[in-house]
This record gives C-alpha cells, sequence and structure tokens, in this order.
C-alpha cells in the first residue's frame, strides 16, 4: 500500500513534534506501508514552498498574501496523491478545516483514498485562542467548517478516548516513542547540595512553568535550606508565554535558581536530561480545558529513565510509582515533595525505561493505525 503524510508546516531539529512525524512515518514503514512525507518547506528568503518526496508542487511566494497558501491551495496536492496513486492519506490536523480542504477530501474519497487525520490534542479552542495573530482567520474558518468532516474522513486520530469526534469515528492511540533515537538519561554526579528540575518544551502556558517558579519562591522563604535547587527550561516556544515566565521570575527574585536555556541541539538535549533529577511534564492543561490527554513529554521523561510530575491524566502513568500528580488548579508545585519523592524512589533508569518499552513505542501504537486502516478497506 502507497501512502502520504502531509504537514502543513515544516521540520525543525529542535521540535519534538517534528521528531514524532518523523517516527511516524517510520513506524508506518514498518508496518507495511510505502510512506511519501508531504511538508511545507520554507527557505532563507522565507519562500514558502509545499514539497511532496523531494518534489515542488507549489509555490507560494513569500508574500503576505502566500503565507495563507497553504491553507486555501490543495489543488497540485490533490492530482499529486491521485496520479501517484496513493491509497492512504495520515494528515497531522492544524485544526485547519475550510471549504478548499474539504473539496480534497471529497475528490480524494471519490478516488477510493482512505484519509486519516491526526488531531493532536482535544479539545483544543482554548488552545488556539492565544496563537499568532495570523493564524486567528484559520481557526474561525475551522470551526465553521469541521462540521462537515464527517462522510469525507475515514477515521480521526486521537489520544483521547473519545469514539467520536466531529462526527467521525476515532482511532484511540497513545503519543509514543522511537526508543532506537532516545537515549537512557546517564545521570552526572553533580553537588550533593544541587537538585535540578528539568522542564523540556516548546513552551506554551498549558505547560504551567509558572506553578514551578512560585513554588520555588516559597521553597527559598526558608532560609535554612541545605540544598539548592535549580530549574532549567529547554526550548522556546510562544513568546509572549516566555517573557511573562520571566517577569514572573524576576518578580519573585529567583533569576538565581531558574534559567532559560533557549532550544538545544541533541547532544547538547541529552547532556540536560543527563544532569536531572526530576522532569517537570505539563501542569496545566485544565487551562484549555483538557483532562485526558497523553503527551510526548511524559513518555520521553520515562524513556529517559527520569521521574516526573505532571497534572492531566495520562492513563499509561496514572499507576507508575515514578511520577507525582500535581492537582489540575494554580497551585504553587510543592518543591519539598519532589525532593522527598525522588530521595525514596528505588528505581533505576533502565527499570522506570524498560516500564513503557512494550506498550509505548511508535510501532506498536501505528499498528493499531494500520490494523484499523486494513479493516476499513476491507468492509
Amino acid at each position: 500500500m502507497k501512502g502520504l503524510f502531509i504537514h502543513f508546516f515544516g521540520l525543525n531539529e529542535f521540535s519534538g513534534i517534528s521528531k514524532k512525524i518523523t517516527s511516524q512515518i517510520d513506524s508506518l514503514e514498518r508496518n507495511g506501508i510505502q510512506m511519501q512525507f508531504c511538508y511545507v518547506d520554507i527557505d532563507k528568503d522565507r519562500v514558502q514552498r509545499r514539497v511532496c518526496s523531494g518534489t515542488e508542487i507549489d509555490n507560494f511566494g513569500n508574500g503576505f498574501i502566500s503565507k495563507f497558501g497553504k491553507w486555501l491551495a490543495f489543488k497540485n496536492l490533490t492530482s499529486y496523491i491521485i496520479y501517484n496513486n496513493i491509497e492512504f492519506v495520515y494528515i497531522r490536523s492544524f485544526y485547519n478545516t475550510n471549504p478548499f480542504l474539504l473539496r480534497m477530501f471529497s475528490k480524494l474519497k471519490k478516488s477510493g483514498v482512505k484519509i486519516v487525520m491526526e488531531y493532536p490534542t482535544y479539545p483544543y479552542d482554548k488552545e488556539t485562542e492565544r496563537e499568532y495573530y495570523m493564524y486567528k482567520p484559520i481557526f474561525f474558518l475551522n470551526r465553521i467548517f469541521r462540521r462537515f468532516l464527517k462522510g469525507r474522513l475515514d477515521r480521526i486520530v486521537t489520544f483521547t478516548n473519545l469514539e467520536f469526534i466531529d462526527g467521525v469515528k476515532t482511532i484511540n492511540i497513545s503519543n509514543a516513542i522511537d526508543f532506537s533515537s532516545v537515549p537512557l538519561a546517564n545521570r552526572v554526579p553533580g553537588c550533593n547540595n544541587n537538585f535540578n528540575l528539568l522542564g523540556v518544551a516548546e513552551v506554551h502556558f498549558w505547560h504551567g512553568y509558572d506553578r514551578v517558579i512560585a513554588g520555588l519562591a516559597s521553597f527559598y522563604k526558608d532560609k535554612d535550606r541545605d540544598i539548592d535547587v535549580h530549574f532549567h527550561i529547554v526550548g522556546a516556544g510562544a513568546q509572549a508565554d516566555l517573557v511573562q515566565l520571566k517577569e514572573i521570575t524576576s518578580n519573585l527574585s529567583m533569576g538565581e535558581y531558574v534559567h532559560f536555556h533557549g532550544n538545544k541541539h541533541t547532544d547538547e538535549l541529552d547532556e540536560f536530561f543527563d544532569m536531572a533529577d526530576f522532569g517537570i511534564a505539563s501542569l496545566a492543561r485544565h487551562r484549555t480545558g483538557i483532562t485526558n490527554i497523553k503527551t510526548l513529554k511524559n513518555r520521553e521523561y520515562a524513556a529517559r529513565g527520569i521521574p516526573f510530575i505532571y497534572s492531566e491524566i495520562d492513563e499509561d502513568f496514572e499507576q507508575m510509582p515514578y511520577i507525582i500528580k500535581a492537582p489540575a488548579d494554580e497551585s504553587a508545585i510543592d518543591i519539598c515533595k519532589i525532593i522527598e519523592f525522588k530521595n525514596t524512589l528505588n528505581l533505576t533508569p533502565g527499570q522506570i525505561r524498560e516500564s513503557i518499552t512494550k506498550k509505548l513505542s511508535w510501532d506498536v501504537q501505528m499498528k493499531t493505525v494500520v490494523k484499523e486502516l486494513l479493516h476499513i478497506i476491507e468492509t
């Protein structure tokens, strides 16, 4: 079977999402589908081009209007899929349903192409409210036209337990890990009186890092502490959210203990995981109206062998002995609780990693997608 993975952006070496997409495509290949990849490339002159397996099929230029081309122009992509006898299309949604995308889906359906769309998060409306201003029209159109996805999509892939989304039957999977590309953390001994918290993310308000900073401020009110706790934030993300975190850090006089490192290459990133005592995952998904979600970061901390804290419901980790559940509210994180928990944890990094290897690999999760796809074809 010939398949095509469609992404409405490009790949970024610093992005966990980009690594996820590459892993998903490789796993679909290992599950028996001959995959191609279609994405939007942006060159040094900011010219945007839609590229499928190395072939440019659209050139949107670099002007203001051209920035919207990738959301509205699908004629050449439709022709490419039909001409190359693509039988299966997997789309990573940007919540950009509009009449032009629906027209493509209708034409592909008439040609017998099976279409699966992945929703990275759900519900997502509160999440998109704070996206860049230029995306507002895209999300507005999506709210109007997503009701027409029923009958045009074969399935929606979701990391929730919902049976239907937007009237479309779902495939329920978990976010996962390519274990071959994620090394086990090799804990580097530091100063005995240092404890390092690590948050790795494309930073957004739903990560709730402000709760950790507030917890540190409370922790350091006790002047007799015999341990120094540092919070390392690695990654870029939403500029407004980063600015806010830095303002909170300054206002609480935590600049000595909260460190913003920006994006890091793979080798540098590995060094941060090696020095981490404890991982900080998402602590404020409630701000976007999400209760259940299966985030990539939870899986990466576990794959690295690092205990971590999160606040949502993640059924793959709820009973694991190496996690702390924070309340899904705006309270400050209890830093003493984290330190005490880590000091009494009797699991090696290898044991933490082993707890997820049989279930949370991309090969296992994408096999579920392929099995459902074959079921659709047979029926």
